[in-house]
């Protein structure tokens, strides 16, 4: 390996004290002196670096390799990772489309249950207030033929009173001496009469108060009985648009 150096330093001194090329940068050497250093160089590189050679092609044949091999492992992981993409995609897009097919039919149930409802209440809004109408005339009816009657048994009672103490008032006419008394009593009569009817309109008006404060009680009744429903169809409705947020 020294001889290697020192054929080396050689060449240099040849080529330095080479005589130049008139204009030019070049040099004449002695051909023969350069190609026997040469040759002495050759024969004293070790064999070692031809063995290094080889391990350094063979490197690079392995580098080759390897590279081919990752390109290929690259290549087949890229085309498994796009075909387990391609396959996520079908199977996203078949999973959004159940669950909006689910969705759908769930909104197309809670609308028929909620116009299923709607018209129930409604029917039973209709039921109740025809009721409740039926309810009030009847009892209206009752009430008004009831005061009729009263007001009529009590003009029948005011009348009768009234003919009964012009009967007596008449009879007792002609006697002077208790003539102060029966007018006095007719009088009384009369008052009685007038009495008796007022008490009797009186006991007409209660009577017909009481059947509207029982219609009044009825009908606040229905009306809650109505709120509830509506109630109960407005949370109805309101749990609908919350599970189809």
């Amino acid at each position: 390996m020294y001889r290697v150096f020192e054929a080396l330093d050689e060449l240099g001194a040849i080529v330095e004290e080479a005589r130049g090329v008139p204009m030019t940068a070049g040099c004449m050497v002695p051909r023969g002196d350069v190609l026997e250093l040469l040759d002495d160089i050759k024969d004293a590189i070790p064999g070692e670096l031809d063995d290094a050679q080889d391990v350094l092609d063979a490197r690079d044949g392995m580098l080759r390799d390897a590279k081919a091999h990752a390109d290929s492992m690259v290549a087949n992981a890229t085309a498994e990772a796009d075909s387990l993409l391609n396959h996520s995609r079908g199977e996203a897009d078949r999973i959004l489309a159940d669950a909006k097919a689910q969705a759908d039919r769930m909104v197309a149930e809670a609308r028929q249950h909620s116009e299923r409802m709607v018209g129930e209440a409604r029917e039973e809004a209709t039921r109740v207030m025809s009721t409740a109408k039926r309810e009030y005339e009847a009892s209206t009816g009752r009430a008004k033929a009831e005061a009729d009657r009263l007001i009529e048994n009590g003009n029948l009672s005011y009348e009768k009173a009234v003919q009964e103490g012009i009967k007596e008032q008449q009879r007792l006419v002609s006697q002077t001496e208790i003539v102060q008394t029966a007018t006095a009593e007719a009088t009384r009569l009369i008052d009685t009469a007038h009495a008796e009817a007022d008490r009797l309109r009186g006991e007409c008006d209660i009577y017909v108060d009481s059947k509207l404060a029982e219609f009044e009680d009825y009908l606040n009744g229905t009306l809650r009985s109505v709120g509830r429903g509506r109630h109960q169809l407005r949370t109805a409705a309101g749990t609908h648009d919350y599970a189809q947020r």
